[in-house]
């Protein structure tokens, strides 16, 4: 129901970026904050590490996923190479 009501609301919404907007200056000032937590830098200096912290959290997130997609690939390999193992209908529906 969340799913469809979240759809819902964002096909209704004629300015995406303006309805975000608070969203992505609280993420920027958090990075703001963490590359220069007692305010000494310019504020230009200051935006343009911002979105080099920024750019480097979701690198690592998109590391993280990529590890975590491997590592379940390696395990689905190893579970067929067990004997016993037989695969479920094409899809992985049920039965």
């Amino acid at each position: 129901m969340a799913r469809i009501a979240a759809h819902e609301s964002w096909a209704r919404t004629p300015n995406r970026t303006a309805r975000t907007a608070k969203a992505r200056a609280a993420i920027m000032a958090t990075f703001e904050l963490q590359v220069d937590p007692h305010g000494v830098l310019s504020p230009a200096e200051r935006a343009v590490r911002a979105e080099s912290a920024r750019k480097a959290y979701f690198a690592r997130l998109a590391l993280k996923s990529a590890q975590a997609r491997r590592q379940a690939r390696e395990a689905s390999v190893r579970a067929r190479r067990r004997p016993g193992f037989e695969p479920g209908p094409p899809g992985g529906a049920a039965a």
